[in-house]
């Protein structure tokens, strides 16, 4: 089983990633974007309690956020792993996710950190932004997103190293070369943690 989470700054690539390593490996991608829009739309007890705060401008709780994503994790498709992206941001959602995973008797496998220069997330993101009409996005706010990425992720990183379960990857090049990448780094967490046995993952997968 593999139970994942990736992490990645704006414009690393992640949400993409996410989607090919969770097919590689055969189990579901989940952000926590995709779960809000989900309990939203089927109007369901924890959708309804959230687009509250939502509708108000307020940031959802992490009591709310949580309960969502251990309903997610419950669910069928997610008995035999799954990759978290999105989730979590913060040292409350860390040990809310650790009481979740221990009530179904699972830890984490791995912890994958897309790594890109700050300049080219930069750069990346100034071009998404003039391709989507988004004047919002200027280097300054962009640069303030990417401070508080590295902000929250340090300490996130830091919860788990002493697990040996962190990876840190580099996100630039080719889409397929950085897939290859989390895949061998996958592989590499697995053998150190001696949770093989696992195929070695190759180019044509």
């Amino acid at each position: 089983m593999s139970q994942i989470l990736m992490m990645g700054p704006p414009g690393s690539g992640k949400g993409t990633q996410a989607a090919l390593i969770a097919d590689k490996l055969g189990i579901p991608a989940i952000s926590t974007g995709d779960i809000f829009r989900y309990n939203v739309k089927e109007l369901t007890e924890l959708g309804r309690e959230a687009k509250q705060y939502m509708d108000n401008g307020d940031f959802v709780p992490d009591d709310v956020t949580n309960r969502m994503v251990e309903d997610r994790l419950a669910q069928s498709d997610a008995t035999e792993g799954f990759l978290l992206d999105g989730y979590p941001r913060t040292a409350g959602q860390v040990e809310a996710l650790n009481n979740i995973l221990d009530n179904q008797g699972k830890t984490l496998t791995a912890v994958l950190v897309l790594e890109v220069p700050d300049d080219e997330l930069v750069q990346r993101l100034l071009a998404r932004a003039e391709t989507e009409g988004r004047s919002d996005d200027t280097e300054e706010v962009i640069k303030h997103r990417l401070e508080l990425y590295h902000r929250e992720t340090a300490d996130l990183v830091d919860a788990y190293l002493k697990d040996g379960i962190v990876a840190r990857v580099d996100g630039t090049g080719m889409i397929d070369d950085v897939t290859e990448r989390l895949l061998q780094a996958v592989y590499n967490i697995r053998a150190r943690t001696g949770t093989l046995p696992v195929i070695r993952p190759r180019k044509d997968q």
